[in-house]
C-alpha cells in the first residue's frame, strides 16, 4: 500500500449460504437521491461453492445412500464498504478499528440488509430475507484501501465474537414448551403474531411507511382474535390500550400511503408495535 493510498472502513460477514445477488461489487446513495456520490459499496462474493460436475451429478435421480454424506454447502461473504467516509490517514484508521465494536458491526449489517431487501423486491423473490447478527459464521471490521477491501483483504482488521447471552434455564424451555404445544395442535397461533412479526422487521429496518402498513392489519388482527382466547380476561387493560391506538395507528397508515410519516406518526409506529409485542409476550407466558 502506497503513502498515498485512500483508506475506507469495511464490515464484513460470512454466512453458510449465498446470500443471494450475483457475485460483484454494488454502489449504494442515500435513497432518493441519484446524482450525489455514493455512500458505500457492496462486495458480493461465493467461497466454497461445489463442483459443477458434483452438482450435476447431483440432479440426476440416483438411490438416496442408507448413510448419506453432509451435502457440500457455499458460503457467502459481504463486505460492506463506506466510501462515504474515508479515513484521514493510518493513524485514523488505527484508532478507529481500536473503539469499533459491536454498534458499528450491526451498522454495517443495516447497510447490508438495505441491499438484500432490494434484490428481494427486484427479483419478487419472498423467500429471501435479511441477516441476522447471530447468523453470521464470522464477522469482521477493519480498513484498507480500495483495491483491497473489494478484493476480501485489509491493511488491519479484526473479528467481533458474537455476544453470548445466558438465559435462566426456564426462559430457554418457554418457547420450547410452546413449540410442542403448537406442532401438537394444542395450541394455536394467531395471525397477528406472524404479521407484527413483518411489522418489526419493516421497523427495524427503517423501512417505516411499510411499517405503518403492515401495523395496521397486525392491530386489527389482534383486536379481533385475542378478545377470543382463553387468556383474554388477563389481558384486558393491555387489549384497551390496544383499543386505543386504533386511530392513530390508521392515521399513520393514511400518512403511509399519502407518502411520508412524520415523527409523531413514526412514534405511533414504534410504540404501538412494542405495544402489541408486550401483549403477545403476555399471552404466551400465561399458555405456559
Amino acid at each position: 500500500m502506497s503513502a498515498a493510498s485512500t483508506l475506507f472502513r469495511f464490515t464484513q460477514v460470512e454466512l453458510p449460504w449465498r446470500l443471494g445477488p450475483p457475485d460483484g461489487r454494488y454502489l449504494l446513495r442515500a435513497h432518493g437521491i441519484s446524482d450525489q456520490a455514493a455512500t458505500h459499496v457492496i462486495v458480493f462474493a461465493t467461497l466454497g461453492a461445489p463442483e459443477r460436475r458434483r452438482l450435476a451429478a447431483r440432479r440426476r435421480s440416483q438411490p438416496a445412500a442408507a448413510s448419506p454424506e453432509p451435502m457440500p454447502v457455499s458460503t457467502g461473504r459481504a463486505t460492506v464498504i463506506d466510501v462515504g467516509a474515508p479515513l484521514d490517514g493510518p493513524e485514523a484508521g488505527r484508532a478507529w478499528l481500536e473503539d469499533a465494536g459491536e454498534p458499528d458491526l450491526q451498522a454495517g449489517l443495516g447497510i447490508l440488509n438495505q441491499a438484500l431487501h432490494g434484490f428481494r423486491v427486484v427479483t419478487a423473490d419472498p423467500y429471501l430475507n435479511p441477516v441476522g447478527r447471530h447468523q453470521a459464521l464470522v464477522a469482521r471490521l477493519g480498513y484498507g484501501d480500495g483495491d483491497q477491501v473489494a478484493d476480501g483483504l485489509w491493511t488491519d482488521a479484526r473479528e467481533i465474537p458474537a455476544q453470548e447471552r445466558r438465559q435462566r434455564r426456564r426462559r430457554v424451555l418457554e418457547p420450547q414448551s410452546r413449540l410442542a404445544a403448537v406442532l401438537g395442535a394444542r395450541a394455536p397461533v394467531l395471525a397477528c403474531e406472524e404479521l407484527v412479526l413483518r411489522a418489526r422487521l419493516d421497523l427495524d429496518h427503517g423501512r417505516d411507511r411499510e411499517a405503518a402498513l403492515q401495523l395496521l392489519v397486525a392491530l386489527d388482527a389482534a383486536l379481533a382474535e385475542l378478545p377470543a382466547d382463553p387468556a383474554a380476561s388477563a389481558l384486558a387493560v393491555r387489549l384497551s390500550e390496544l383499543h386505543a391506538q386504533r386511530q392513530p395507528v390508521t392515521a399513520a397508515a393514511q400518512a403511509a400511503l399519502d407518502g411520508t410519516l412524520g415523527p409523531g406518526e413514526q412514534q405511533t409506529v414504534s410504540l404501538t408495535v412494542e405495544r402489541l409485542e408486550a401483549v403477545l409476550r403476555a399471552r404466551a407466558a400465561l399458555g405456559n
